[in-house]
């Protein structure tokens, strides 16, 4: 028997305390997209605050009741009364495994202090936004897309979502709509916003790898969009995903004249240093 299955039957005997660092929400709703991929949301403290695309702590009890936590990255909007995350399944992940079985009612530690790079305030002005995202990369950028802010910065905002497989394009019905029933952003999202989904390991209408597009100059038209090609004094990007394509990516730009940026010193694009290191 597994950790996972131990835990699974213990679960309605496990009961969370909140600490300084930590407070103790309740599961509301999960989703599983495939057997690979699931979104789950909870509940969300009064006083809980955080700028769109930034992460923070989320886990479970581990063995000995000391928490066991990493982090996500927030998938809804600073504005919801709920907080929705997006994760991997990993059979034998020490959190993952056991976070997929979660229901709603069941509880969830939560961190009380979010943080992170994947925000407006860390990229110099600019006209156009690229999201690119692989996996469950995606996550903070649901959050950006539903930022009012986010569509006052920039003229055009363009996410691109790379999988391995179709079924593996979390939140893709929404992003197609181009976020019509969203109470605060659909009128300007629906005219600014652009969704690029690209599957590399089976026929889709698009297969090509990020890194491809960029360097074959083909990014814009494969979002159907028309312009100049990308260009440090037009275009400001955020990558996240996996490590793989986030190096290769920052190699692109870096050679492109694009300045990584940050907090303490905005600039061309940003990568979250706390999930590559």
């Amino acid at each position: 028997m597994t950790a996972a299955d131990r835990f699974a039957i213990h679960r309605d005997k496990i009961e969370l305390t909140a600490t300084g660092a930590l407070s103790v929400e309740t599961v509301l709703n999960v989703r599983h997209w495939n057997d690979r991929l699931f979104s789950f949301s909870v509940t969300r403290p009064a006083s809980f605050r955080f700028r769109s695309g930034e992460f923070v702590m989320i886990g479970l009890a581990g063995e000995g009741g000391k928490p066991l936590l990493r982090a996500y990255s927030v998938a809804s909007p600073a504005y919801a009364e709920e907080l929705e995350f997006l994760s991997i399944k990993v059979e034998d992940g020490p959190l993952t495994s056991r976070l997929q079985n979660i229901r709603p009612g069941d509880q969830i530690y939560l961190g009380r202090k979010p943080t992170g790079t994947l925000v407006t305030d860390a990229l110099l002005p600019g006209n156009r936004l690229l999201l690119l995202s692989s996996g469950t990369g995606l996550a903070p950028f649901l959050s950006l897309i539903r930022d009012p802010d986010v569509y006052e910065r920039y003229d055009r905002v363009i996410v691109v979502h790379s999988v391995r497989q179709a079924s593996d394009l979390a939140f893709r019905a929404e992003l197609e709509s181009g976020l019509r029933d969203d109470p605060l952003v659909s009128e300007p999202a629906m005219a600014q916003l652009s969704y690029l989904p690209t599957v590399t390991r089976e026929a889709f209408t698009c297969n090509a790898r990020i890194t491809t597009m960029i360097e074959d100059g083909s990014l814009f038209a494969q979002a159907g969009l028309s312009g100049a090609p990308l260009s440090v004094q037009t275009d400001r990007i955020m990558l996240c995903g996996g490590l793989a394509m986030i190096k290769d990516i920052a190699h692109l730009l870096d050679a492109r004249g694009f300045i990584e940026g940050s907090n303490a010193k905005p600039g061309d694009y940003v990568i979250e240093r706390a999930f590559v290191g």
